[in-house]
């Protein structure tokens, strides 16, 4: 577990955040990002109560090593998006939304890109 160490007081104890829940966190922040398609196309017409843990947590992998935050992010992009800028775009989304929400900083968020969505079915007419 990440312990957020922002607003810490040890008077009243300390704060303890799971991986699951960076993991939602990050998901939601690359949900936002245009291009992305793959597992969080399906985020952003829903709310969070009609989707589980699991289906939001797709495609994110969270590693706490000696207190620090390593994210593998994998999502596919639609094609013809700059892929330099988008994978920026996800890092910075994942960072911000991550230290606004828990006030921890990831180490490393690394994005990977698994394929490319052509837009429609591929046939030609």
């Amino acid at each position: 577990m990440a312990k957020s160490v922002g607003n810490f007081n040890p008077n009243l104890g300390t704060v303890e955040i799971v991986p699951e829940v960076i993991s939602v966190i990050a998901s939601i922040a690359v949900s936002e990002i245009d291009g992305v398609r793959g597992m969080f196309t399906d985020v952003r017409n829903q709310t969070l109560e009609k989707l589980g843990r699991k289906s939001l947590s797709k495609g994110i992998k969270v590693e706490i090593l000696e207190n620090e935050i390593y994210l593998n992010v994998y999502c596919s992009l639609k094609y013809g998006t700059k892929i330099s800028e988008t994978a920026l775009k996800i890092q910075e989304a994942i960072h911000s939304a991550i230290k606004n929400m828990t006030a921890l900083t990831p180490k490393q968020i690394n994005v990977h890109i698994t394929h490319l969505e052509m837009s429609g079915n591929g046939q030609h007419k």
